[in-house]
């Protein structure tokens, strides 16, 4: 699972890395949240179909999804890409998906994907995702085996109420790994009965840059309180932050989950 991708640069270094990676690491299925790969705002059709020729088989989003225009029409295709399942369900596209994967032996396994935001210090006032992750899951219950893998994506600004929302789908899912902060944490863990957890995947994009955009914009922007002008970095030393999760291939539980940080010139 990787990141936020950041722009130009962050879709040339997902580009330029993941390929080898999938080798690398015996990948079977990747997932990255997109929502911020067109120009640092938001996700387009040709910002999508980088990621997907990169190797990426479903893209997340988060509070930017809607941020270019034509992602209102976008979503709404039968394209593996998601906005937040607890967004208004008057709006266009889905929150879930069950994708199927090919195996490295060649079967097929379906895998879900549960895309979620956060309510603590975000912009939107969104329904409550516990509540919209009951909707998918189903009330909370024994320790069983998972019918399928199931990943979340929870788009989220508090540590606190990313942690509180892995506790509370332990059991549920897979795992649940935080992204929006861009910043990689250093805290990947196994939940029990067997959910990964990591607060923030980080980001896949420029490395001197305030989370994505221009440092002396930035440092404006924040000293004298002024509106926009930040400007996403699009040259320069890249960063690339992912996690990679293994499950077990009976009871979908993870059993691992690992940093998997690069970087690049």
């Amino acid at each position: 699972m990787i990141g936020d991708v950041v722009g130009r640069l962050g879709r040339q270094t997902v580009g330029q890395l993941l390929p080898g990676l999938r080798a690398e690491l015996s990948l079977d299925m990747v997932i990255a949240n997109g929502e911020n790969a067109a120009g640092g705002f938001g996700l387009s059709r040709q910002t999508a179909e980088d990621l997907f020729a990169a190797g990426v088989d479903v893209i997340t989003s988060g509070n930017h999804i809607w941020d270019q225009k034509e992602a209102f029409t976008y979503v709404a295709e039968d394209v593996p890409v998601l906005r937040p399942h607890n967004y208004s369900a008057g709006l266009p596209g889905r929150g879930y998906i069950v994708h199927p994967i090919t195996l490295a032996d060649g079967s097929s396994q379906p895998v879900a994907v549960l895309n979620l935001q956060g309510q603590v210090f975000m912009p939107q006032n969104l329904r409550s995702p516990f509540e919209a992750a009951d909707e998918v899951l189903g009330p909370r219950a024994g320790a069983g085996p998972l019918t399928i893998p199931v990943f979340v994506d929870f788009h989220a600004e508090a540590t606190a109420e990313k942690a509180a929302l892995a506790w509370y789908l332990a059991g549920r899912v897979s795992a649940v790994v935080g992204t929006h902060t861009h910043v990689a944490t250093a805290d990947p863990r196994l939940l029990p009965p067997g959910c990964a957890f990591v607060s923030d995947l980080g980001m896949s994009g420029p490395r001197d840059s305030i989370i994505g955009a221009n440092i002396e914009n930035s440092i404006r922007q924040m000293r004298f309180q002024t509106p926009g002008g930040r400007g996403v970095v699009i040259e320069g030393p890249a960063i690339f932050n992912a996690v990679l999760i293994e499950t077990d291939p009976q009871s979908h539980r993870a059993t691992a989950i690992r940093r998997v940080d690069r970087s690049t010139e």
